[in-house]
């Protein structure tokens, strides 16, 4: 298993402590705590970048602030709430790390939450596009 550390560790480790049914419960937890869009985001749905793999209509904006922090904001419906949970497992495990340590986390991180069982391959795969498209998103704020 990779290295991981700080709070997706923790997230990780919350999930792989369950069994089965409790990890999509936990997953449906996630989905309720995702933050709202900053309002600078909210009236400016242009800015946000809309992630294609995932079923339902997700959209992520990531911003990368003069310590090299990165912040990434996301929004899915709540009629989504293993998307939307996906989608606030990495705002809240992302929150507070550098630009190097994010593009430092697994691609396959999504895998190693235990759900394979639990949601299809097609959300896993949205799943994996999220920290993807919010990694291209990193890398092209850095190069900037």
């Amino acid at each position: 298993m990779t290295a991981l550390t700080g709070t997706l560790a923790e997230i990780r480790d919350d999930f792989q402590a369950l069994e089965q049914n409790d990890r999509l419960q936990l997953l449906l937890e996630f989905s309720d705590e995702l933050p709202d869009l900053p309002e600078r985001y909210r009236d400016h749905p242009d800015l946000l970048e809309r992630v294609e793999e995932c079923q339902a209509p997700v959209f992520i904006f990531v911003e990368v602030d003069d310590n090299d922090i990165v912040h990434l904001y996301a929004t899915a419906p709540k009629e989504a709430p293993t998307t939307r949970g996906f989608a606030s497992i990495l705002v809240q495990g992302l929150a507070g790390l550098t630009a190097d340590e994010v593009l430092a986390v697994p691609d396959d991180f999504p895998n190693t939450l235990g759900l394979t069982q639990a949601v299809s391959p097609l959300r896993i795969r949205g799943m994996s596009a999220l920290l993807g498209r919010t990694k291209r998103q990193v890398r092209a704020k850095v190069a900037a």
